[in-house]
């Protein structure tokens, strides 16, 4: 896959909306999902793969025991993805990954944290359109049927109820799925998982077999504050994006720290 090094903030611009002009359309609507790493070396693994040992076994305990100990009260419906992303969302692993359609709230998430503005950050951009064309038959045409680009928690249930019916609809593919509206905290950060049928998968390695469908764009660390600066006015922050009184306090600790020489 393509990965291009950003020379000023005005090249990172060029860069994050790249190819998003529709000629049908006569509009700019870009068909990429990005994910923002604080390092150059982050891989795609998993929450889930992250822990370890036998994940495929932790996989089932934990959405069991999240869904068996939570209140009924707090999905939407009592469906599975609803609550696969319930889990996501309040930091369960699991297998999928968080993905944003916004360039900005990408960009946040690589410079998010100062103690790592002395190594180079990655944008990953994932054509989320084109992988599309590469689902099993079912998911496919439910998306087709919809006019739809991304899988909703309804239509995914409809097509598999379970995880273990999503599982056996194929072998090799990479879906990505819009969670519930279930608060400003989603809405605000323009959040979608990726999601792939094992929880062995990894996402870099399929990437790796379909390259045209991706490109990385590395943010240099001697740009990341210049970013970091740009975002907070343009109102990008964790006020915004984690709204509640623990976003207010991490913007505020981190927006009034004085710069780290070097």
């Amino acid at each position: 896959m393509d990965e291009i090094r950003a020379e000023s903030w005005a090249h990172l611009q060029e860069l994050l909306f790249a190819d998003s002009w529709h000629e049908t359309l006569q509009r700019h609507r870009s068909d990429f999902v990005l994910r923002g790493e604080p390092s150059g070396n982050s891989n795609l693994a998993t929450s889930l793969q992250r822990l370890g040992g036998n994940i495929a076994e932790t996989e089932r305990h934990l959405l069991r025991n999240f869904r068996k100990y939570a209140h009924r009260d707090v999905v939407h419906a009592d469906e599975f993805w609803h609550w696969m992303a319930l889990a996501k969302h309040h930091g369960l692993a699991t297998r999928m990954l968080d993905w944003t359609y916004s360039p900005y709230v990408a960009l946040h998430f690589a410079t998010a944290h100062a103690i790592e503005f002395d190594r180079d950050g990655l944008v990953w951009m994932v054509n989320f359109v084109g992988t599309n064309g590469l689902l099993p038959e079912r998911l496919r045409s439910a998306l087709e049927e919809e006019g739809m680009n991304a899988m909703s928690a309804d239509l995914l249930a409809e097509v598999a109820p379970t995880l273990s019916n999503f599982d056996r609809l194929g072998e090799d593919f990479v879906v990505f799925f819009e969670p519930p509206a279930l608060d400003e905290r989603i809405v605000n950060q323009y959040a979608l998982f990726s999601l792939m049928p094992s929880p062995h998968a990894r996402m870099d390695e399929w990437l790796g077999h379909h390259p045209e469908l991706a490109r990385r764009i590395v943010l240099p660390a001697d740009l990341k504050w210049e970013v970091r600066d740009k975002l907070d006015q343009a109102n990008i922050t964790e006020r915004v994006l984690f709204p509640g009184l623990d976003g207010l306090a991490t913007w505020l600790k981190r927006y009034f720290s004085p710069r780290q020489p070097g």
